[in-house]
């Protein structure tokens, strides 16, 4: 079992920067593949990106090059560092954790980014 916390979201103005964290609770989060996603009002949740245990990492192609995610198995963290905001950023961002290369079962409550013109 793991617990995740998001924190970190905001309303910020387009252009600007966030950094999301991810902060898990059990012994063996090193071995998670960890993924963000967002739900926008109105939408499906979607993919961001995600990043294995040993450190390979995808992204969404909306946010390739703006968006940047990382983890710090030690902190058990993950955080996403978001440049560039755009107004089709806003949403609710949530951690998940999946075992290996299972699904996603381990979710946190979210945290709202709120991009404005």
């Amino acid at each position: 079992q793991v617990q995740l916390v998001e924190s970190g979201g905001g309303l910020v103005q387009a252009g600007d920067s966030l950094r999301l964290s991810c902060i898990a609770s059990g012994r063996t989060f090193s071995t998670y593949r960890v993924g963000w996603f967002r739900q926008a009002p109105g939408k499906e949740r979607k993919f961001v990106a995600s990043i294995t245990w040993s450190g390979a990492i995808t992204y969404t192609d909306s946010v390739k090059g703006r968006f940047t995610i990382s983890r710090d198995n030690a902190r058990n963290a993950v955080y996403l560092q978001m440049n560039s905001l755009k107004l089709e950023d806003t949403a609710v961002y949530y951690c998940a954790a999946a075992v290996l290369s299972g699904n996603f079962d381990y979710w946190g409550q979210g945290t709202q980014v709120t991009v404005s013109s």
